[in-house]
């Protein structure tokens, strides 16, 4: 198979790392990829967003399956791409369509998602410069720290926490204003939640599904988690209290309701 992955990050050089060991491969492409890439593949010319480069590439190079790395090109639909296009609809493509990665493209989609499906989650209220009172509202409900995210895709760098009620009801209105462009036209305000945070990563078919091994990563700038947050400052993994009983907590509670919930919702 000859097989392209779409991105030109440390995620993508790990697929493709990996990948590159399966026999069926014949050859391996990126794009854009990066240098790491370029040792273990073919870097092609085209952006993330660019669909119809990718298209003749895809086309050039014979390509068997195609696998999506980042957000961006899911959110905008590169599968749906694919999927309405009569020349690349036999390409296998790895990665949710457009709907589907509402999960990540969109914090108010995802928390709603939550909440239809009895998956556990922080309380929480979706703010738009037309609800903004209400918004303030909830705030004064709320105890401090608070949390603002943007609604949208802001490279893991949306996230607010902040202790002082005065200054995030301000940063709310920032946020609203454009501080993060139009990932912040809709800002959902949540509970904080304290404690140490894991990451479970599943790749589903939207009907079976399969666990990866998970991770804990470090996301303040600042030494002994203070500043602001990023887009993840390292990570580990195995993580050491992520045993057995606490991942078959993991998939009654929030994998297997997220599966069902894609199946009812037919996304």
């Amino acid at each position: 198979m000859n097989i392209l992955i779409i991105g030109s990050g440390g995620r993508e050089h790990a697929i493709g790392w990996k990948i590159k060991q399966s026999e069926k491969v014949e050859n391996l492409f990126f794009a854009p990829g990066n240098a790491g890439t370029a040792q273990i593949g073919t870097n092609l010319d085209a952006g993330v967003s660019n669909f119809q480069k990718i298209k003749t590439l895809v086309l050039e190079n014979k390509i068997d399956m195609m696998v999506i790395g980042p957000e961006v090109p899911l959110v905008d639909g590169l599968h749906d791409f694919f999927a309405e296009d009569p020349e690349l609809q036999t390409i296998k493509v790895v990665g949710p369509k457009k709907e589907g990665a509402q999960l990540e493209g969109s914090k108010d989609f995802a928390k709603d998602f939550m909440l239809k499906n009895n998956i556990p989650t922080a309380k929480y209220f979706t703010v738009t410069n037309e609800n903004l009172e209400e918004g303030y509202s909830f705030l004064d409900t709320m105890k401090a720290p608070y949390v603002l995210k943007a609604d949208g895709l802001a490279a893991g760098k949306g996230v607010l926490i902040i202790d002082s009620l005065e200054e995030t009801k301000n940063s709310l209105k920032e946020m609203l204003a454009g501080q993060f462009g139009d990932a912040s036209k809709k800002v959902v305000i949540e509970e904080f939640l304290s404690g140490v945070e894991v990451s479970v990563f599943v790749i589903t078919d939207g009907k079976s599904y399969k666990i990866l091994p998970e991770a804990k990563d470090y996301k303040r700038i600042g030494e002994g988690d203070t500043g602001l947050n990023t887009g993840g400052m390292g990570a580990i993994t195995p993580v050491p209290f992520a045993d057995e009983v606490f991942m078959e907590r993991v998939e009654k509670q929030i994998i297997q309701p997220t599966i069902n919930g894609l199946q009812k919702e037919n996304i």
